[in-house]
């Protein structure tokens, strides 16, 4: 969970105070990305590059602190980080721009493969002062610079330096390389997972960002950074260059959780819109919900509450869908957030210490009646769990959670801090099961609806839920059906996107696997 954003002026008398203007309009529209702080670093000629941190002030404004307070650094070209806490590191991590007397980078992703050619760096002499993955692939582009380019007095081949780092790594890479000399390079690494949007606008910006939402009120042409490939931006010029890193061809897919988590609702990829696939989610979730409701009438109309910042969009969905039916509903978020950082990302004492602080019941009506509560994902279950037991303090008859997504079996090695498998409600779940039902849960994506069901029971009983109901597979194909080769659907099929990542699982699936109670219609189902 991360995001860049970058702003290159092409051409103006006074630069310096547009480009750090720009790039405090983008950086709150990518928030959701990451909650840990923002980098920042800019360059100006005869200056070179500044490093500087964005704060929000007392008045809401954004203010870079370490770059605004010079007023003669009129830089042409800035870029900036969204960082989560353990984004793309081994430890917990800063937002510390990554020391360099030669770039500056921002990154959105992860490597699976950071401990080979940390491994491979460290070997050859090279001195990595932190574990963050954005420092390795810096280090990685120093190393052949000086190689093949510097110490013969050559400029770097950007071209030639990112087609051998595409055939390097192995995760999911979207950055911004800011070099000595003022000039932008834009990366996008061939398994294209996290995304890049770039914008020619018409006020005379060359604009990046991870989300196309950071573009909103500007006019100019927009589109995606092709995966495993970069574009280079003259300094002097302003004239971009794009380059093809892979003549092979790589078929990319966009990872499920810029479509149904990461990304901001005013998103749109290719036409459509996240905001949009979201609702249109919980109106199929609605029709499950709506059997349900149906089944086991209720004397007073639930209240179908959202989860804060993520979760209105399938809420709204939801609801409308329940209307459709004729099931009588009221539409009301009795949870609120007391500040915005997500609760994914940590460790577990940090993560719930968060989730106790973060979380309220805001509506007094609560009680005596009945919520459905939707949210987007339902990953570990200790935030669902913590909401239940605050809904049910406050007087709440039940709660049922409506999920609007499959059951997340995988670990999310690309960024997202989700590196094993029984860490996850799912595999909870599923070692309380008798041995004679685990096979036909451990088909995952195809299992039948009983084992769905089964599923969905052990888990609402662990978080003291009256109920679950996750969207089926199918379901989710159905919506997605005009564009499923363009999303990574691994996080509910455990078929990981890259070679790494796929080892690693296996390798995690087969120890969870090996302890639990031998099974020989087990064995076969792995």
């Amino acid at each position: 969970m991360s995001g860049v954003a970058g702003a290159f002026l092409c051409a103006s008398s006074e630069p310096w105070s547009r480009v750090v203007d720009q790039l405090k309009k983008m950086i709150p529209t990518l928030a959701l990305r990451g909650q840990a702080g923002v980098a920042v670093s800019a360059f100006m000629q005869e200056r070179g590059i500044r490093h500087g941190r964005a704060f929000q002030s007392d008045d809401n404004s954004l203010r870079i602190d370490g770059i605004e307070q010079e007023p003669r650094f009129r830089p042409h070209v800035a870029i900036a980080q969204i960082r989560s806490g353990s984004c793309g590191t081994r430890g917990d991590g800063d937002v510390q721009s990554t020391p360099s007397r030669h770039f500056a980078i921002s990154l959105d992703g992860a490597l699976v493969n950071a401990h080979e050619l940390r491994s491979e760096l460290l070997a050859q002499g090279r001195l990595i002062d932190t574990n963050t993955d954005a420092e390795l692939l810096l280090r990685w582009i120093e190393r052949s610079c000086e190689r093949k380019y510097w110490r013969r007095g050559l400029p770097a081949d950007y071209e030639a330096i990112f087609r051998e780092l595409d055939d390097r790594i192995d995760g999911a890479i979207s950055a911004l390389l800011l070099d000595m000399n003022g000039d932008l390079v834009a990366y996008r690494n061939r398994s294209g997972l996290r995304p890049l949007e770039t914008m020619r606008a018409s006020n005379g910006f060359l604009l990046f960002a991870s989300e196309n939402c950071a573009f909103a009120g500007l006019k100019g042409e927009t589109q995606q950074l092709l995966p495993g490939s970069i574009r280079r931006v003259d300094a002097k010029s302003g004239r971009s260059v794009d380059h093809i890193l892979n003549s092979r061809g790589c078929k990319a897919k966009l990872c499920a959780y810029e479509t149904f988590y990461l990304g901001s609702p005013n998103t749109s990829v290719e036409g459509h819109s996240h905001r949009q696939t979201r609702h249109n989610i919980g109106l199929a979730l609605g029709r499950i919900v709506a059997e349900r409701v149906q089944a086991d009438p209720l004397l007073m109309p639930p209240i179908v509450s959202s989860m804060p910042k993520t979760g209105g969009p399938y809420a709204d969905g939801l609801f409308d869908s329940l209307a459709e039916q004729g099931v009588l509903a009221e539409r009301s978020d009795v949870v609120a957030a007391q500040f915005l950082e997500r609760t994914l990302l940590g460790r577990p004492k940090a993560r719930q210490s968060r989730i106790a602080q973060k979380y309220l019941v805001s509506d007094s009506a609560v009680a005596k009646r009945t919520i459905i509560v939707v949210d987007e994902a339902l990953i570990r279950g200790d935030t669902s769990q913590a909401v239940t037991m605050m809904l049910l303090a406050a007087g709440a008859e039940a709660v049922h959670w409506a999920i609007g997504s499959p059951p997340i079996v995988a670990p999310h090695y690309y960024g997202m801090g989700i590196d094993t498998l029984d860490e996850l409600a799912f595999w909870q779940a599923l070692k309380r099961l008798p041995p004679e039902l685990r096979a036909q849960s451990l088909r995952f994506h195809r299992m039948d609806p009983p084992a769905l069901k089964i599923i969905e029971s052990n888990i609402a009983t662990a978080i003291q839920a009256a109920t679950i109901t996750y969207l089926p597979f199918r379901a989710l194909v159905s919506i997605l059906a005009n564009r499923l080769e363009g999303i990574d659907l691994s996080p509910f099929t455990l078929e990981m996107p890259t070679p790494a990542g796929r080892q690693r699982a296996d390798r995690n699936l087969k120890a969870l696997l090996a302890a639990l109670p031998v099974n020989p219609r087990l064995r076969s189902a792995s």
